[in-house]
């Protein structure tokens, strides 16, 4: 009787064991799915043909992570354009791509599409530090930009001479700094609600820039650049953005035309079926267009015409993806044709 009841006994904790082990593994399975999930959507590839390509850029002054979309069908020997794009705070480089649907853009018109990413530890929001000069930490971001941009072009078949550089807020800012410190590597520039170099200097500085309190200081060409040979800028803002103001769009292309010695101005209103009304200035140095500015007169912090399920996006603004492709093929053009 007493080896019948050990038998019994052991079955039973046999089966008990063996259900807590099935419940802990799928505890175990559940936990850790929840813990390596971030990180697998944030490897997922947006929605779209083409490739998603993952690299790292290193330098002197860090590494930072890009992300790269390669338009699908690309022949032997095809050599390509490239278009930067830098997102703004608490934006990633898919989050960026998703919401400005820029690869759609690349699709269709078949250039590669860059987006370097900046790391957390430097800045908690996700912002590129293009404002803090005095410490240096702008500059250091830049170098490692173009660490991305340098290694792209190297490993991919990227066109050299059509490279052009565009950014959402604190990405707007940083990439008028790089087409400034490096001109030659730039045919084109956009700054979509972001605020010009040298109106902040430190972390200190930037929210009175943000508020319109600070003015602009004429904008200097770095290491030997002549300013006449900066690329041609276009700034997109809204009327309505109560979080970088308006004013800082004026100053961006009323600063780059007074370095590159444009006079002449040209003002247009554009409306394309319900989307929002721009107004457009042109700034022109004979017959060259040197600065653009398209004001959207109800647009808030949001890039343009971007994708109505992201965040930082108004879908009812004119596209200013189609936008940045449009300006930025005119001066490849332009350029070749010069």
């Amino acid at each position: 009787m007493a080896v019948r009841k050990s038998i019994t006994w052991t079955k039973i904790f046999a089966r008990s064991f063996a259900a807590m082990s099935r419940s802990t593994l799928r505890t175990s399975a559940r936990v850790i799915g929840e813990a390596i999930e971030p990180t697998v959507k944030r490897l997922r590839p947006p929605p779209g043909t083409g490739q998603w390509i993952a690299g790292v850029a290193m330098g002197s002054t860090g590494m930072r992570r890009f992300q790269l979309y390669r338009p699908p069908g690309v022949m032997v020997g095809e050599r390509l354009p490239l278009m930067v794009m830098l997102h703004g705070c608490l934006q990633d480089a898919k989050s960026f791509a998703t919401s400005t649907r820029m690869n759609g853009v690349a699709a269709r018109e078949r250039f590669l599409v860059l987006y370097p990413e900046q790391d957390r530890v430097s800045n908690a929001q996700g912002c590129w530090n293009w404002f803090d000069t005095t410490a240096g930490r702008a500059y250091g971001e830049a170098s490692l930009i173009m660490k991305a941009v340098d290694q792209v072009c190297l490993m991919y078949p990227v066109d050299r001479s059509r490279v052009a550089v565009a950014g959402l807020s604190a990405g707007a800012s940083m990439a008028a700094l790089l087409a400034a410190k490096h001109p030659e590597r730039f045919k084109a520039v956009v700054m979509h609600s972001g605020i010009p170099p040298g109106t902040a200097h430190s972390s200190l500085t930037v929210l009175g820039a943000m508020q319109g309190r600070r003015a602009t200081k004429p904008l200097i060409a770095t290491r030997g650049a002549k300013a006449m040979s900066w690329p041609p800028l276009m700034v997109i803002h809204g009327g309505s953005d109560r979080v970088v103001a308006f004013s800082n769009g004026q100053a961006a292309v009323q600063r780059w035309a007074e370095a590159a010695g444009a006079t002449t101005v040209r003002e247009r209103t554009v409306q394309r079926g319900r989307r929002y009304s721009t107004n457009v200035t042109d700034y022109k140095r004979s017959s060259s267009t040197v600065a653009t500015l398209v004001e959207i007169a109800k647009l808030g912090h949001a890039w343009s015409g971007g994708s109505s399920k992201q965040p930082y996006t108004d879908a009812r603004g004119p596209d200013a993806s189609r936008m940045t492709w449009a300006f930025a093929a005119r001066q490849f053009r332009t350029r070749r044709a010069d």
